[in-house]
């Protein structure tokens, strides 16, 4: 059963993390804000250190972890024994380095979204070739957005390699990532099962980069357009099996969203967290305090909008480490994955800008950093399956439609 509160034994990884976020990140969030596309060479260190306690056993990084479930863990979604592992402590401290700033977490090297689809489907031969490596991951396309099954890019097998042609945009950490995991298909016909990924080295010059994007947040983070001309991939690049099944689905490439939705959920969390501790400080000081005790009928306006918000804050916060606490146990989480995704990406919009209203010229200015939080946190609504596509894939697995059903 799922224990509500937090595990006791990541206390000192959540210390950790909270400190980093605290004197690192937070000190340098508004520089690199203001300087887009600068990389900051702070987080190299940082990079380092977390790969250091991840070689001495340390459990979860900063969000490369992966969700592996052997045949015999599948088996009607039971384990013996309920266990926390790297899904949820990996969740709890990206929810401290996103207190301190959500731009910068995306910006560590070795710690991208790309590194959980390998840690998720690489095999082990794979996983050596590929350990310490920094993997961005290519999903988007102009013309294939939320609806990943749309994707137009091709991959053709020519002898001992694939031949990838297309585009890829709203890559996060594409200009600086060594590898980009990139999705293809191998036969337009064939709909989703046809979508395999593709690691490719950045070097390969068959991928080729178009442009940086000017960002509204998150601004510390590159996010690159590139295009795939002939690009050639050598056949052991490709993760999981090369084998069109149409009964499987997507397969192996999808099982990389059970990780990363709760992850960029727990970025989320985060952000909110730091803009309700930020207002409530501004709040008490300018007279108004909260007292959770009190109805909120017997509170000021400013006291009960602020309640309100703190107990959407906890539902997203819930939803979130459930699901990294099933990915942890190998129970099926691609309906909590989504509704903790929509959950806490719509709740952090909300309360950002929320508080922006409670505090009004403090919170709009920059004196304090409400604002680049509001910019920030708009885009955990929107990457890894916007707020809309994840309602729908909540509601075909509760009323148990496929995607051809129910559109």
């Amino acid at each position: 059963m799922f224990n509500l509160e937090v595990p006791r034994k990541f206390a000192p990884l959540i210390g950790q993390a909270h400190q980093v976020a605290e004197e690192v990140l937070r000190p340098i969030s508004r520089r690199y804000d203001t300087q887009e596309h600068a990389r900051p060479k702070e987080l190299d260190m940082l990079a380092a250190l977390i790969d250091g306690m991840e070689a001495g056993g340390g459990s979860g990084g900063a969000g490369a972890s992966g969700v592996r479930r052997s045949a015999s863990e599948a088996t009607n979604g039971a384990t013996p024994e309920n266990r926390n592992g790297s899904n949820l402590s990996t969740a709890l401290s990206v929810m401290e380095m996103c207190w301190g700033d959500v731009g910068l977490l995306l910006s560590i090297p070795r710690q991208g979204l790309g590194n959980s689809a390998i840690a998720s489907v690489a095999d082990d031969e794979q996983l050596a070739r590929y350990e310490g490596r920094w993997a961005a991951m290519a999903i988007t396309e102009p013309e294939a957005g939320s609806d990943s099954a749309s994707i137009r890019t091709t991959a053709r097998l020519d002898g001992d390699h694939y031949v990838l042609n297309g585009e890829k945009i709203y890559v996060t950490a594409g200009e600086r990532a060594d590898l980009v995991v990139v999705w293809a298909t191998l036969d337009r016909d064939a709909g989703r099962a046809a979508i395999k990924s593709f690691v490719v080295e950045r070097s390969n010059p068959g991928m080729v980069l178009d442009r940086l994007e000017h960002k509204l947040g998150i601004r510390a983070s590159d996010t690159a357009a590139f295009r795939l001309e002939d690009c050639r991939v050598p056949k052991e690049d490709l993760l999981g099996s090369p084998e069109i099944n149409t009964g499987a689905g997507f397969g192996g490439v999808m099982q990389t969203f059970d990780n990363t939705r709760p992850l960029v959920a727990a970025m989320a969390v985060g952000v909110t967290r730091a803009c309700l501790e930020l207002t409530y400080e501004q709040l008490t000081a300018a007279g108004h305090p909260i007292d959770r005790a009190r109805p909120l009928m017997a509170q000021s306006a400013a006291a009960a909008k602020y309640l309100a918000m703190e107990a959407d804050y906890e539902a997203a916060r819930l939803l979130t480490m459930q699901a990294a606490w099933m990915a942890d146990n190998a129970r099926p989480n691609s309906l909590q994955a989504s509704m903790a995704k929509a959950k806490a990406g719509r709740t952090g919009v909300d309360v950002a800008l929320g508080c922006i209203e409670l505090l009004g010229a403090v919170g709009y200015g920059e004196s304090e950093l409400l604002e680049k939080w509001a910019r920030d946190v708009k885009i955990l609504d929107l990457f890894e399956g916007t707020q809309q596509i994840q309602l729908l894939i909540v509601a075909r697995q509760l009323l148990g439609k496929s995607s051809a059903e129910l559109k």
